[in-house]
């Protein structure tokens, strides 16, 4: 319907910005970050250098578009999974896995886009303020996932600092509470739905991130499997049924 209500100059517009992304990002997956040139996607679009920065203000408002749409894209992946996992009626650790494997999924079938959103692509380089969101996004599925679970010793410490970061940080519950509504006037559940997501990224992050870079290329094993042990790790340490 918006698009409908757009006038020919605004949807041309939005057209060739789409164009100058999908070349970026075809840059992005033949070299990386290093490899993203506007002067040479402009030359391959057949506009004219200063015809390009009409559309975007130089290489950061490049970046920041690819960055927003990587974070959105991430976790309408990931959304899709929960969803499927809602209704399947799986348990956490079952969901968990599913959430896991479709965050796998999503980095390994977007390796340059994953690299892009996973730390600061250049040097000098500052992500706008609403990545945040976009970010939190893609880990809000998890936080359901861990707010029945009862964490071992190892993880108490995690669960600790998560209650101190929601009494500092109201904005901190509002995001927990958008994605596990059973924790929103329950501080302990909602403690433990940020640990266990927490964990869950930063393993995640870990092995996909190394896989996704090449890093396991020689060392005998399959991802998979790697995953797989990964996540009931995590599930036997918030004992997830």
């Amino acid at each position: 319907m918006a698009e409908a209500q757009q006038g020919p100059r605004a949807r041309y517009r939005e057209q060739t910005r789409a164009e100058i992304k999908e070349a970026a990002l075809r840059q992005l997956a033949d070299g990386g970050v290093a490899a993203l040139a506007l002067t040479r996607i402009a030359k391959d679009m057949g506009l004219s250098g200063p015809a390009l920065y009409r559309y975007f203000a130089g290489r950061d408002d490049l970046l920041n578009a690819l960055i927003r749409d990587a974070y959105d894209d991430a976790a309408a992946a990931i959304g899709a999974a929960a969803d499927r996992s809602a209704a399947g009626a799986q348990g956490p650790r079952a969901r968990l896995h599913a959430l896991a494997v479709a965050y796998r999924a999503w980095a390994l079938g977007e390796p340059h886009r994953y690299l892009l959103i996973q730390g600061s692509p250049v040097p000098g380089y500052v992500a706008p303020a609403d990545t945040l969101e976009r970010a939190r996004a893609v880990l809000g599925p998890f936080l359901p996932v861990f707010t029945g679970g009862t964490p071992g010793t190892g993880a108490a410490p995690v669960v600790a600092q998560m209650a101190a970061w929601l009494e500092s940080d109201a904005a901190v519950g509002a995001w927990v509470a958008r994605y596990a509504a059973e924790a929103a006037d329950d501080t302990g559940a909602a403690a433990r739905a940020l640990a266990g997501a927490l964990l869950a990224w930063s393993q995640l992050h870990g092995s996909v991130g190394l896989e996704t870079a090449g890093q396991f290329a020689g060392m005998g094993h399959d991802g998979d499997i790697l995953l797989t042990a990964q996540t009931a790790m995590l599930a036997d340490a918030f004992g997830l049924e």
